[in-house]
């Protein structure tokens, strides 16, 4: 199954044997692979789409985008997780990774160049995540790739506000309804996930 996010709604491609998690749902067909553009950037609700070559149908939807690979975390620091604001909604710090730079060195080091911590340690992997999205006319698909890090450190939060980030705060897990409140879909997943394996 491939769940991608857009905007607030969700498409998820699946084999036809998997459970539904949408209320509507399409079968793959040569017609929907030919609608697929119409599909993706105009469906108004939440979608699946059924199929019996999901790895087909995965590479067919991918070609509409620029793929994009993006690596981040949640960071816990005793009972508290860090957080960032960035354009007005609340996220978990990550970003596009360098050129010959791992998934583990680039979450680690996005989150100390847009939150000013140093050292936090990688503990396990979350999920990954989609999620499209439009840049300077070109449609992106992001691949995020999160991590569970533990940090122990004092540094002072400070926000990378030339990333468009404008807080940085500790919260705790008893106060993730507020982050739930004002964030984005794949963010909620990561959340999700995290509260059901590892927290």
């Amino acid at each position: 199954m491939y769940k991608v996010f857009i905007e607030t709604r969700q498409i998820i491609l699946s084999n036809i044997s998997e459970k539904k998690l949408t209320k509507i749902s399409i079968q793959d067909s040569p017609k929907t692979r030919k609608n697929l553009d119409s599909i993706i950037f105009h469906s108004e609700d939440d979608l699946t789409i059924e199929t019996e070559d999901l790895e087909g149908l995965w590479e067919d939807f991918c070609s509409h985008f620029k793929l994009i690979i993006a690596a981040g975390g949640l960071v816990q620091k005793g009972k508290k997780f860090l957080f960032i604001k960035r354009h007005g909604k609340w996220d978990i710090p990550k970003g596009k990774l360098e050129k010959g730079e791992n998934e583990e060195e680039g979450a680690v080091r996005e989150i100390e160049e847009e939150c000013n911590i140093q050292g936090p340690k990688i503990k396990k992997k979350i999920c990954d995540t989609y999620h499209c999205y439009e840049l300077n006319g070109k449609q992106i698909l992001k691949k995020s790739i999160w991590f569970f890090l533990k940090y122990k450190g004092e540094d002072q939060l400070i926000p990378q506000t030339e990333e468009g980030i404008t807080e940085v705060k500790w919260f705790g897990h008893d106060e993730f309804s507020v982050i739930r409140n004002n964030t984005y879909g794949s963010i909620l997943e990561v959340l999700d996930v995290f509260e059901k394996k590892i927290l």
